[in-house]
C-alpha cells in the first residue's frame, strides 16, 4: 500500500483525533474513510433509468414481463 505523507493544520488534526478517540478507531482508519468519502460520494442518479420505468404495466396495453425483459425495460435500443 502506497505511503501518503501531508501536512494538516493544528485545527483539523485535532477534529481527526477527537473522531478517532470517539469512535475508537485508529486515527489512520479515520483519515482514510474521510478521504474515501470524499472520493467516493454516496450519491443516486436521479436520471437513471431504474428510476423511470414503472408501471411496469399500461392499463390498457401490453404486459412487461420486467423478470424477463429487464435490460430492455432499463437500456431502452429506441432511444
Amino acid at each position: 500500500m502506497p505511503l501518503v505523507q501531508t501536512e494538516v493544520p493544528q485545527g483539523e488534526y485535532d477534529l481527526l483525533r477527537r473522531r478517532a478517540h470517539a469512535e475508537r478507531k485508529p486515527l489512520k482508519t479515520v483519515i482514510r474513510e474521510a478521504l474515501r468519502a470524499h472520493l467516493l460520494p454516496d450519491t443516486v442518479d436521479a436520471e437513471d433509468p431504474i428510476f423511470h420505468i414503472f408501471p411496469l404495466q399500461k392499463a390498457k396495453g401490453k404486459t412487461h414481463w420486467a423478470s424477463r425483459d429487464h435490460d430492455e425495460l432499463l437500456y431502452p435500443t429506441d432511444r
